[in-house]
C-alpha cells in the first residue's frame, strides 16, 4: 500500500484517527495580501490550465505559484518540494510520492523536519484526495517525530488548483473543514497557508524556551 491507495475509512482504522468536519474553521484567519506577481501569472495562466484541464497543468500554472508566493513571503527561508518520494514506513503504507511539500527548514536538497503543509493535487473531485492527503500528514508527523520537531500541527491541502480544502492534524484528531476556497478567494487561501507556517514557528519557538 502507498499513500494514494488509502481510502478514507482505511486510514482512519490503521492509525486511529479521530476526523472533526465542521465549515470555517479558517474563517477567522487573517488573509495575506496577493503580490502583483502572483496576480499577474495567475491572470495568464488559470482560464489556460483550466482550459488544458490536466492535473499537471493546474498543477505547474497554478499551485505552483501560489505556494512560491508562501515562500517568498517567508524570505525564501521555508522550503518547498514538487514531486518527491517520501518513504517513512512503507510497512504501514506510509510511502509514495507527495504533490508538494512546504517545510520549516531552508534546506532544499533533502527533505528535512520539520514538515508543515502537505498539498495534494488533484484533477477531479476534492474528495477523492483527502484520505491520501491524510495519510501524507500522518506521515509528516511521524518524520518530525523522529526529527525532534514535534510540532503542534500539521496542515494539508486538497485541490484542484482553482478550488482548495484545508484540514489539520493534531494529535490523532483530524479536522477538515468543509468550506472551499476558490481561487477568487487568493487572499484567505495565502492566509491560511502563511498563518499554517507562523503557527508551526511559533509552536517551535515555545519548544525551544529554557
Amino acid at each position: 500500500m502507498a499513500y494514494s491507495d488509502f481510502k478514507l475509512i482505511e486510514v482512519i482504522d490503521s492509525f486511529g484517527l479521530v476526523i472533526h468536519e465542521s465549515s470555517g474553521l479558517f474563517a477567522n484567519v487573517q488573509e495575506q495580501e496577493c503580490s502583483d506577481l502572483l496576480s499577474t501569472i495567475l491572470r495568464e495562466n488559470v482560464d489556460l490550465a483550466v482550459a488544458i484541464s490536466s492535473e499537471k497543468a493546474r498543477s505547474e500554472m497554478i499551485i505552483s505559484p501560489i505556494l512560491l508566493e508562501i515562500r517568498r513571503k517567508f524570505n525564501y527561508e521555508i522550503s518547498f518540494f514538487s514531486g518527491v518520494d517520501f518513504t517513512v514506513d512503507s510497512q504501514r503504507g506510509l510511502n509514495g510520492f507527495c504533490d508538494f511539500i512546504l517545510s520549516l527548514s531552508s534546506e532544499q536538497l533533502l527533505v528535512r523536519s520539520p514538515i508543515i503543509v502537505l498539498v495534494e493535487s488533484k484533477n477531479e473531485n476534492l474528495r477523492s484526495g483527502l484520505a491520501q492527503c491524510i495519510a501524507e500528514m500522518v506521515a509528516a508527523q511521524l518524520f518530525n517525530d523522529r526529527g525532534g520537531n514535534q510540532i503542534k500541527a500539521i496542515y494539508g491541502a486538497v485541490t484542484i488548483g482553482t478550488i482548495w480544502q484545508f484540514m489539520k492534524l493534531e494529535g490523532n484528531v483530524v479536522s477538515i473543514d468543509l468550506s472551499e476556497y476558490y481561487i477568487k478567494d487568493i487572499k484567505k487561501i495565502l492566509g491560511i497557508l502563511y498563518g499554517a507556517i507562523r503557527n508551526a514557528i511559533a509552536s517551535l519557538h515555545a519548544q525551544n524556551k529554557p
